[in-house]
């Protein structure tokens, strides 16, 4: 459980001095280091002849997905055994063989896989619960990139008890993990391992009939010692840059592909009293949902009467920050192709808690500052309160090197805030280009938060390169946006540069550029904060020690944030400090960062208001300048006993902080 406690025992406000901007140190160091690290993709750029591949089969018989490969149609498909560690040893013999079969039918992939075990009373499934997170029990993947563009994918996932759990990939190494695609499987365990068995409906996926050659990757994780086994890899990597190759994936059918969705809902609400307004009132009302394949690749979704009711409620968050916080899309019908309407990688550089990389200064709402299109602002009110869709429509998919994608949403008046009936348009294009990159182009018409005009255009553009020597990757990424807001004259664009390089071994980092000016104002999208410009770097190395060790990698890093205010050049935050991560064979982890942060008050920082507004904590306008001390230190997951304990110490503004 983690609880934090905030305590504002007052000191004085520790004064800065106004100093140059560190943004013109800081330009030519970020740009020297994208150009050499360009020319050396350039100069090392080299195709990998040893991709692996294999010839799909096309069978009549669909076995029984009952985690039991008892059928004689296993002994047709296709048979791979020729797996390896990633880790802990990377292209090492792993300590437990594994034997995957895999055909298709013609409507159907179909994939099962023995994996022997000598210890099989050792096995770990702990999860019981659909969709629930598999990531600490033993578990068999598939990775699926039927575009074979190395850019998309799906990824599902099963453990020993057939817990399933799946995601698209917004990009090559960021998934989407609230999507949900319609499959089966089932697991069983014996005392030579355990079994899978997995139906993959093609009317699950979107691909290119014309291209006969998929995309895909196998992994296998034995948590006891913390060891994945996989197919193919590179670098330790698994995602849709990194698979191997399925041929002969021909005359696969998806049926009528047509999914009707009706459903009812009954509003029964009571006012209690004896004035205007009070007593009971009844509301029924019917809505529909219908998903049609117009082809195998392209997607249609009409909704009516939109009931949002049945969505995931987001998760609590403690915001102790002046921003407003980002809550991820839960609701189906935004999630389908939710990864076409992606742009610029925002929102991808933050800290990953599972592997301790990523910038850990740039997180939460910082990264997703400047989001062209956030699905959430439509359906809810500016306070978050539902909002009806009367109707919408959305058309995705991909048309040769195109991926489009097309939203209206008619949403109905809130009487609450007083805002009309509202339309919303989103449309999007991206042309796939190289071999990795994307270009691309998003418009967004409307405003369904307010009675305001407003438009907005943007473009982006991803270099992606993931055969360097010594199987390195680079990545770079531009985008440029415009607004055209009712009563906002000028100052309205927004723009960013990122250069990253993510790597799992040795030197990785990335580094983000972004300004936002005062009147840039995307309605359908989201920002955190206007009129600044931010620049976020982190750098850092991962040491895997021997085989053999107590710890297995270590990775130390150096993270740094800054935010300037563009009217003036002054400093609105900064944090920067030095981390390390630790991890042993076990996955026993320790993170630990010291974080030096500065922060300007322009106004005075109201951080706490009772809901009756009989108290309030007021933080006084002015300069800060304040250091903590935050970590994380966890047992691994595949104990039946397993805990995490996460701190923070130090000092908050001109008070204590504790967590």
């Amino acid at each position: 459980m983690l609880t934090s406690r905030l305590c504002l025992t007052e000191h004085p406000s520790t004064m800065i001095n106004p100093k140059k901007s560190a943004f013109n140190f800081l330009f030519p160091l970020f740009y020297s280091c994208f150009f050499s690290l360009a020319a050396q993709a350039q100069s090392g750029n080299s195709v990998n002849p040893d991709i692996k591949r294999f010839d799909m089969l096309q069978l009549d018989t669909e076995p029984v997905i009952d985690g039991v490969m008892d059928e004689a149609v296993w002994q047709q498909a296709t048979l791979i055994t020729d797996l390896y560690q990633v880790s802990p040893v990377e292209f090492a013999e792993p300590t437990q063989p594994t034997e995957i079969r895999i055909f298709y039918t013609e409507d159907a992939l179909y994939v099962a896989a023995r994996m022997w075990d000598s210890e099989a009373d050792q096995i770990t499934a702990q999860i019981l619960e659909q969709y629930g997170n598999v990531g600490n029990d033993d578990i068999f993947n598939i990775m699926l990139d039927p575009y074979r563009d190395s850019r998309s994918g799906y990824r599902f996932v099963t453990n020993p008890n057939g817990v399933l759990w799946d995601a698209i990939y917004k990009s090559p190494t960021d998934m989407e993990a609230n999507w949900q695609g319609i499959w089966q499987g089932n697991s069983t365990i014996d005392e030579e391992g355990w079994t899978t068995e997995i139906r993959i409906p093609f009317q699950t996926l979107s691909f290119n009939p014309q291209n006969s050659d998929w995309g895909i990757n196998f992994q296998r994780n034995i948590r006891r010692n913390n060891e994945t086994i996989a197919w193919y890899s590179r670098d330790r990597q698994f995602n849709p840059g990194v698979a191997g190759i399925a041929t002969g994936m021909q005359g696969m059918e998806q049926g009528i592909g047509l999914d009707v969705v009706p459903g009812l809902t009954l509003r029964r609400e009571r006012v209690y009293g004896t004035g205007p307004g009070t007593g009971v009132e009844e509301n029924f009302e019917p809505t529909l949902d219908i998903f049609y394949k117009l082809t195998s690749s392209l997607n249609a979704s009409l909704t009516l009467n939109t009931d949002f009711s049945a969505a995931e409620v987001d998760d609590r968050q403690v915001n102790l920050t002046r921003f407003s916080l980002f809550f991820p899309e839960k609701r189906d019908f935004f999630l389908r192709d939710s990864d076409i309407f992606e742009f610029g990688q925002i929102g991808s550089y933050g800290f990953n808690n599972r592997d301790g990389t990523g910038n850990a200064t740039f997180n939460g709402a910082k990264q997703q500052n400047g989001r062209p299109f956030f699905s959430r602002t439509i359906g809810l009110s500016g306070q978050g309160e539902p909002v009806d869709i009367k109707a919408g429509g959305k058309l995705s998919g991909r048309i040769g090197r195109f991926n489009v994608g097309s939203l209206l949403i008619a949403q109905d008046a809130n009487a609450a805030t007083g805002v009309d009936s509202r339309e919303v348009f989103v449309g999007r294009a991206v042309m796939n280009v190289l071999s990795e990159s994307q270009v691309g182009v998003m418009l967004t018409d409307g405003d369904p938060q307010s009675n305001l005009d407003s438009t907005l255009l943007g473009a982006d553009f991803r270099y992606r390169n993931s055969q360097l020597q010594n199987d390195k990757t680079i990545e770079a990424n531009a985008w440029v946006q415009k607004t055209d807001t009712t009563g906002k004259q000028g100052d309205d664009l927004a723009y960013s540069l990122a250069l990253s390089a993510p790597n799992n071994t040795g030197w990785r980092g990335n580094a983000v550029y972004t300004r936002i000016e005062e009147n840039f104002d995307p309605a359908v999208g989201f920002v955190s904060q206007t009129g600044v410009q931010n620049l976020a770097v982190n750098g850092g190395y991962t040491q895997y020690l021997r085989s053999g060790s107590y710890l297995r990698s270590i990775y130390y890093a150096f993270d740094a944030y800054r935010s300037e205010l563009l009217a003036s050049g002054q400093l609105s935050s900064e944090e920067l400090g030095p981390r390390i991560a630790i991890f042993n064979q076990q996955n026993d982890r320790l993170f630990t960062q010291l974080v030096r942060q500065r922060e300007v008050l322009i106004n005075d920082f109201t951080i706490f208001r009772a809901s009756d507004g009989s108290r309030s904590v007021v933080i006084p306008q002015g300069e800060y300048e304040f250091n903590q001390w935050r970590g994380i230190l966890g047992s691994g997951g595949q104990r039946a006993l397993s805990a995490t304990f996460n701190w923070g110490v130090g000092e908050y503004y001109n008070g204590d902080y504790q967590q």
